[in-house]
């Protein structure tokens, strides 16, 4: 059984993605955190438009809402690998996460209202986390899968 994200965790998560400003820009909002899946909402806007002619979802948005939840649960999973250490040493150790590589597989056209971008650790080690992400729109039809791969120690 998995444990609950502590209230720190959760403040870590939610600091980590609110200060990046193209999270802001393109409106990706926290959604739901339980256990180690992270989940971030996204609403269509006019903005985020890729295909004009059927108001279908740009698939960079769906690659930088992936990258955003895959990032998440790279750094809870390793905030907690981390857990011998104190606070302050393990948030610094944290400040180094970034993107090694990502790959998506765009399955649909992204259409929809809302959209759902989750992900999940699928390995974690002292150094790299791979994670496995899924992008949804409100109907819960699979749009987009991915997988990254992340420095965080």
């Amino acid at each position: 059984m998995k444990e609950e994200l502590s209230k720190t965790e959760l403040q870590l998560a939610l600091n980590f993605m609110q200060q990046i400003p193209f999270n802001n820009h393109i409106g990706l909002e926290v959604h739901n955190f339980e256990n180690d899946e992270a989940v971030f909402k996204l609403k269509m806007r006019d903005e985020l438009v890729g295909n004009w002619l059927h108001g279908i979802l740009h698939g960079g948005v769906i690659a930088s809402a992936l990258d955003v939840a895959g990032g998440t649960a790279a750094l809870v999973g390793a905030y907690r690998r981390q857990e011998d250490l104190p606070k302050e040493e393990r948030v610094k150790n944290l400040s180094k996460l970034g993107t090694i590589d990502m790959r998506v597989d765009y399955l649909r056209p992204g259409k929809g209202k809302e959209f759902y971008a989750s992900a999940s650790i699928l390995r974690i080690g002292s150094k790299v986390a791979v994670t496995r992400m899924e992008f949804k729109n409100e109907e819960d039809e699979l749009i987009a899968v991915g997988t990254g791969t992340y420095m965080c120690g």
